[in-house]
């Protein structure tokens, strides 16, 4: 089991990704509340809530401690489905589109790290 992430490569290319984060996003508070929602519809998604242990729709609060179990294996379209569902939570909170191709191009060379692992 996992908290998150995939080991030491994606932990690298993730360094400083909060200094782009932070300001263009909003602060913190505005990041935590993207991070929620998206944690939130993820543990509640059909396709993809079979990572999260422990969770349910009163646990907001609690969300981000949630352990994410990555025994399952992250698939090709568990990637997919989790990105479409983080752009849907972006678009929600009007996250620039500019902010948002920055997410995609921290986020993209991931995938290599993550899905099939």
């Amino acid at each position: 089991m996992h908290a998150c992430g995939s080991g030491a490569a994606a932990r690298e290319r993730l360094r400083g990704a909060g200094e782009i984060a932070l300001p263009a996003l909003g602060g913190y508070d505005a990041i935590a509340a993207v991070s929620d929602e998206f944690v939130a519809r993820l543990a509640t998604d059909d396709q993809e809530k079979r990572f999260f242990i422990g969770s349910s729709d009163n646990s907001k609060m609690h969300i981000r401690q949630l352990l994410v179990d990555l025994r399952a294996g992250i698939t090709k379209a568990d990637w997919d489905r989790s990105l479409g569902i983080f752009v849907e939570v972006l678009n929600k909170f009007k996250v620039p589109q500019k902010e948002q191709k920055d997410l995609a191009a921290l986020l993209s060379p991931l995938e290599k790290d993550i899905v099939g692992k």
